[in-house]
């Protein structure tokens, strides 16, 4: 089986970002998660594509930006201007691959994976939450990791 962990920076400490980054870029990771959240998609705001542009300049790490986002296509262009590697929404995913990034999928916890089954051959990534979405720090959810495995499988089905 193979898949990527990245590694949140949400709970991370919002006035060192370069050292926050620096350290999942030494545990290994390859990929850092960042949680772009408006306030209307979900309940929390965190911060825009500024503040994704000012950690590229300390990280070679892939960004993968999560938008929990309304109308998350109006922002392709910001983030990819910022440094995102991938963006992965809840909706739409053609705008991303015509601005040139990669595109990924989210399902919730309480999403089953056969919702993912029509846009598995046009994704790049896909995103299991194990956690709910919004808020940071919240307890991994170990039921997730069988999502994980349906998702390798019906990847090596398919040929994805």
């Amino acid at each position: 089986m193979s898949y990527k962990i990245a590694p949140s920076i949400l709970a991370a400490d919002y006035a060192n970002f370069a050292s926050e980054l620096a350290r999942i870029d030494a545990s290994g990771a390859e990929y850092v998660h960042i949680d772009i959240m408006d306030g209307q998609f979900v309940p929390n705001i965190s911060w825009g594509a500024d503040v994704v542009a000012s950690m590229r300049k300390h990280s070679k790490l892939v960004f993968d930006c999560h938008l929990m986002v309304v109308d998350p296509e109006r922002y392709v262009d910001a983030y990819a201007q910022a440094g995102a590697d991938i963006m992965t929404i809840h909706v739409d995913l053609q705008k991303i691959k015509v601005a040139g990034m990669k595109a990924g999928v989210v399902i919730n916890p309480g999403t089953p994976v056969e919702a993912l089954i029509p846009v598995l051959d046009l994704v790049d990534q896909v995103l299991i939450m194990t956690v709910n979405p919004g808020f940071g720090g919240q307890a991994f959810i170990p039921e997730m990791m069988s999502k994980v495995e349906r998702v390798v499988e019906l990847r090596e089905k398919g040929g994805y």
